[in-house]
């Protein structure tokens, strides 16, 4: 009798196997991972979420400053263009011819009414104003009468009186060196500091070699620090400068090339420098710079 093949496909015939434990704790193991994963990938997308966040936020808050700075930089820009369009000595022009209408018109109103300008004038100046101004014209009238040229002597004051105007003592270093003379002074026994009644200290030259006398030569034995050195160079150096500028001027040697044959064409080439000279610039430079063709 033949044997029969049994289906274990058929759900009559099969038998359901049960997983064993250890078939589980993998199954398990299995399913624990897959939910740490899971919660892994929820996590970093939680986080690229954030960091997107944060990228956008700090990249709002730059364009926030560029848009700020640009307008910063327009409003700086254009205040700047406006002073530099704004010329200065014509505003000073302007306020000199205002000035001088005003005075006109004060004038002439105050002379139609029968008063004494200069009295009506005063009254809004006080006694000092008025003292402090009538010097101050009287002095620019006397700069004004001593301003040519009348002899070596004269010159050599005015340049005497300037340099004292531009020279700058230095007080400090003075004091200092005055206290440390005194110093020695005293350790020498040359010089005795002396209480009055009053309180008073008071310096007593015993052998009289302290105080400078129209005798005394201790000023030979000065030493002077290298900056004053340096400054009194450098102001000989400018007094040259200047004399030298002044003797080429008198020459006419500041034209850097000679485009004359004589002195009568040197004068006309100067009449047409001096009307011509703005409208050729750009022409004679290419000249120069080998570009024109």
């Amino acid at each position: 009798m033949p044997r029969e093949d049994r289906d274990d496909s058929s759900p009559q015939g099969a038998e359901q196997e049960k997983p064993t434990s250890a078939e589980k704790e993998v199954m398990d193991a299995k399913a624990g991972a897959a939910s740490d994963n899971t919660g892994a990938d929820e996590s970093k997308e939680v986080d690229a979420a954030a960091k997107a966040r944060e990228r956008q936020e700090r990249f709002k808050a730059l364009r926030a400053r560029a848009k700020a700075a640009t307008e910063r930089n327009l409003k700086e820009t254009a205040a700047e263009s406006q002073r530099l369009a704004t010329d200065q000595s014509q505003l000073a022009s302007l306020s000199r011819k205002h000035a001088f209408a005003s005075h006109n018109l004060l004038k002439a109103d105050t002379e139609a009414s029968g008063e004494d300008f200069e009295r009506k004038r005063a009254w809004d100046w006080t006694v000092e104003e008025s003292e402090k101004w009538d010097k101050r014209m009287e002095k620019k009238q006397r700069h004004r009468d001593d301003v040519a040229f009348q002899d070596y002597r004269q010159d050599a004051r005015k340049v005497y009186k300037r340099q004292l105007r531009e020279m700058q003592p230095d007080l400090e270093g003075y004091e200092r060196e005055k206290m440390a003379a005194i110093e020695r002074a005293a350790a020498s026994g040359g010089l005795e500091v002396v209480e009055t009644n009053d309180g008073e200290l008071v310096a007593v030259d015993k052998n009289g070699t302290f105080y400078s006398t129209a005798d005394s030569t201790d000023f030979i034995e000065n030493k002077p620090d290298r900056s004053a050195v340096d400054k009194l160079v450098n102001d000989l150096k400018k007094a040259e400068e200047v004399r030298l500028r002044k003797r080429r001027e008198r020459r006419g040697e500041d034209e850097p090339d000679v485009t004359y044959i004589n002195e009568k064409n040197k004068q006309f080439n100067q009449k047409l420098a001096r009307f011509y000279n703005k409208y050729t610039a750009e022409i004679r430079d290419s000249f120069e710079r080998g570009t024109m063709i």
